[in-house]
């Protein structure tokens, strides 16, 4: 049912006249676009631009996939502490700093690709801690559910290349690099009475054919392994960690009867508590003397036990770092303590707290509403990661544990003395840049689990890791500064390691998490320093009084009759409280300046928000998906304070064959008794036939429904359908379709020109409307992103003539969390 092939130099001619015009009309475009469509439709010009499934598919230009890290925060002294990753200089001392630019990905690597040809590309794989080799060409990585080490080209940054990998005997859980060798801690021995571990050494000097020269026995489960910058020394965390399940009494004694989490009440009853401490065996540090050939290298345990005030008996430490004068930072996450260890006299220097930090107006309830109100009184810090800033500065990112996670990082000097507390700042950035995981609201937030800190051009940079919230916090300072906070980068799900590699002008992120079922990947995300502008986030928020305004999930876009420079989205029922959000587009990135809630005889409702139109006679029209079951499809008609005046549902008959996927995108013209507004449904009902989606006509005057088949393209893989349909004049319009595919798999991401002048009778229930492809927009959804975004839900065209598309993030629940705002100023090309 295609319409003839697109001419669009036309098109181009008179998207830019637009400039020219005055504000176009609510409907649409108005006529100069209009008639120009028409006219190029009757000029055909070779149509292919997007139709041959690229747009970053190809694994170029950071086009690959996913990251993924383990507990571990990746700073394993990747941040930099070994001469790889770039803070040989020390934070710049010295070195005249040079112009602030930002970083920007550069490419991207889908773990995946590292399978061999008889694995299933299913499997599940995993990027962890992350490391450099010494020539700073080859990215190396631990895949735990593997068991192995794994290996990536970065000789041109820009193309990651799969290198291999290489089996160790264990559960891989850190990766560091002294020289020609690289250290793997290798967990054996799961078992927590009685855990195995060992220090994996293997020669990379030739990283094709990598040799394992020893594996030193650490006589417990590694958790991170340092190399000094020096070279002089390596140090390893001996977790030993706790069965989360165990019921244990005060005196470190088990209820093996009451063993496994359905019993936590029986525990408690009998004066216990799950997954307590303490637990034997105790942790503690192992320090390994680097001097010569590695069969020479000599371990120390350096003990840590009596220092907590949690557990002093059972140290559990999660992570080190060590600084140019070769002193090593632990940090003990489940005792809240933080060591500090004199590597060449195995001496410990100091110890403190790592602190207990009270909040105000953060979320605290898991109740699907961004709403930061709360207060928590005294909350642990529990680190996991931890760097040096400065050389003499410890930085650590308080994710918590069992008992608390103060949501943010915290600087404390060598001798336990408070530098800096971020209090909410983490929680904050995640919320204006629509990265918040409500979902975690109430058990430690966005998590932040990794931290590093890299010298960039004379710049220091500290990176801050969000584990539940899919992205870095990245805050530059200068020496003994408090770091300010500066841009916000976008991961795959669960970073993990953090590696700068200030040499290159690279950060280089590890995302964790790998879910083929749920569609994303893990990934190796590839930042380049150096670039004037930033290119994400596209869209954030502001408030002009102040107030945080937290978004997600947003599933429609329009544009405002009058103001040029606003547009209006909404979220779907990931959310709760149905609200309008008003967003300037006058600067990238955008910005939301405005919330309003929708409200229904004095209360709050929860709709399933879909599309949103704006009404020439002022207000809205929005369209609430139904579920197929209990929830009907609704149009709805509110006023612009957000007032609901009307629930209007279609035909019993027609409703009567609904499934869950339904209204999904609104277009409303003219004014009065001429106004008509369409609605289109995502995909075919019980009734249509296969391949066509119904499009409705409602005439508000008459309460009269029509309806008109469009026709959806074919995929090979996963289904097409509607999301979103713009009036360009009374009877002309576009449509976006797109599949529900993501990452490489996403093929159909497509803007159609449909009109009710050209449609065909095929002798089906309804007419068909002809479509012309406009655009294929997946290459604009594709740029400057690891991962392709399934739902591209919302579309509008602003005064300015540009396409605006937005994507709906998911809430971050099971998603990489990225909004891509996308503005194509001429998207005739």
């Amino acid at each position: 049912m295609l319409a003839k092939p697109f001419n669009r130099t036309l098109l181009a001619t008179a998207i830019a006249a637009l400039s020219a015009v005055a504000a176009p009309a609510q409907a649409g475009l108005g006529d100069l676009l209009v008639d120009t469509i028409k006219a190029a439709m009757d000029e055909p010009q070779d149509n292919t631009g997007g139709q041959d499934n690229t747009g970053g598919q190809d694994n170029t230009g950071g086009q690959d996939n996913t990251g993924g890290q383990d507990d571990q925060g990746g700073n394993d002294d990747q941040g930099g502490n070994d001469d790889q990753g770039g803070n040989d200089d020390q934070g710049g001392q010295g070195e005249p700093a040079q112009p602030l630019r930002y970083f920007n990905l550069l490419s991207d690597f889908k773990v995946y690709r590292n399978l061999a040809a008889d694995e299933e590309m299913d499997s599940q794989t995993s990027a962890e801690i992350i490391t450099v080799n010494h020539s700073g060409d080859t990215l190396i990585y631990s895949n735990s559910p593997m068991e192995r080490i794994e290996f990536i080209d970065i000789s041109d940054p820009r193309f990651p290349e799969p290198k291999g990998s290489f089996a160790v005997d264990g559960e891989p859980t850190s990766v560091s690099v002294i020289g020609q060798y690289l250290l793997v801690g290798v967990v054996e021995d799961g078992n927590y009475s009685a855990p195995a571990g060992s220090l994996a050494v293997i020669d990379i000097s030739d990283v094709d054919d990598p040799v394992q020269v020893r594996a030193i026995d650490l006589g417990g489960q590694p958790d991170a392994v340092a190399v000094a910058p020096s070279g002089r020394y390596a140090a390893v965390a001996i977790e030993n960690e706790r069965d989360e399940e165990a019921c244990v009494l005060e005196n470190g004694n088990q209820l093996d009867e009451y063993h496994g989490e359905d019993n936590e009440d029986a525990c408690e009853t009998a004066g216990g508590k799950m997954g307590a401490l303490p637990q034997s065996p105790a942790g503690y540090l192992a320090v390994i003397a680097l001097n010569g050939d590695p069969q020479s290298w000599s371990v120390t345990q350096v003990d840590l036990t009596g220092i907590a005030e949690e557990g002093p008996s059972d140290p559990e430490p999660e992570y080190v770092a060590i600084n140019g004068n070769d002193m090593a930072v632990v940090t003990l996450q489940e005792n809240n303590h933080i060591a500090v260890v004199d590597l060449a006299s195995n001496q410990l220097v100091s110890h403190f707290s790592a602190g207990k930090f009270d909040l105000d107006m953060v979320n605290v309830d898991d109740d699907n509403l961004l709403n930061p109100v709360d207060s928590l009184s005294q909350v642990p810090a529990e680190p996991d990661a931890v760097t040096w800033l400065y050389d003499n500065w410890i930085v650590t990112a308080n994710e918590g544990d069992y008992k608390g996670g103060s949501r943010g990082y915290a600087i404390h000097d060598i001798n336990g003395n408070l530098v800096h507390n971020s209090d909410t700042q983490i929680e904050d950035i995640a919320y204006i840049n629509g990265h918040y995981p409500e979902g975690r609201a109430d058990n430690k937030g966005t998590e932040p689990e990794g931290v590093a800190a890299g010298n960039y051009q004379g710049n220091e940079f500290l990176f801050v890791g969000s584990e539940r919230g899919n992205f870095i916090g990245v805050f530059q300072g200068e020496l003994n500064t408090v770091p300010e906070y500066y841009q916000f980068l976008a991961t795959g799900v669960g970073p993990e390691g953090i590696l700068p590699i200030p040499a290159r002008n690279l950060l280089v992120v590890a995302a964790e998490k790998d879910s083929a079922d749920d569609g994303f990947r893990s990934i190796v995300s590839i930042f380049e320093y150096g670039y004037d502008k930033a290119d994400y986030p596209q869209i954030t928020s502001r408030s002009d009084d102040g107030g945080i305004i937290g978004w997600g999930a947003l599933s429609g876009l329009a544009t405002d009759p009058f103001q040029s420079d606003t547009l209006y989205t909404i979220h779907d029922s990931f959310y709760e409280q149905s609200r309008i959000y008003t967003v300037d587009v006058s600067d990238e990135p955008a910005v939301i300046t405005g919330q309003t809630l929708l409200m229904k005889g004095g209360a709050t409702v929860n709709y399933d928000l879909e599309g949103i139109s704006t009404r020439a006679e002022g207000g809205f029209w929005l369209v609430s998906e139904g579920n197929g079951d209990d929830s009907p499809n609704l149009l709805i008609r509110a006023d612009q304070s957000g007032n609901v005046l009307e629930e209007i549902t279609l035909p019993a008959a027609i409703q009567a064959h609904r499934v869950r996927f339904g209204f999904e995108g609104v277009a409303s013209v003219g004014a009065g008794d001429m106004e008509k507004v369409y609605v289109a449904v995502q995909r075919e009902w019980n009734n249509d036939p296969d391949g066509y989606v119904k499009i409705g006509e409602y005439t508000p005057a008459t309460g009269m429904w029509d309806f008109i088949y469009y026709p959806l393209d074919a995929t090979d893989t996963g289904w097409v359908g509607l999301s979103e349909i713009v009036a360009l004049s009374d009877r002309d319009f576009l449509v976006l379709e797109r599949d529900n595919q993501q990452g490489p798999k996403a093929a159909v991401k497509r803007v159609y020109y449909v009109s009710l002048d050209s449609l065909s009778y095929p002798g089906t229930a309804y007419p068909v409307f002809n479509k012309t492809l406009v655009r294929d927009v997946l290459p604009d959804l594709a740029a400057g992103t690891a991962w392709v975004p399934d739902k591209v839900e919302g579309m509008t065209i602003g005064h300015d003539g540009a396409l605006y598309l937005v994507t709906d993030n998911d809430g971050l629940d099971d998603a990489v969390g990225e909004t891509r705002f996308v503005r194509i100023r001429d998207f005739s090309q």
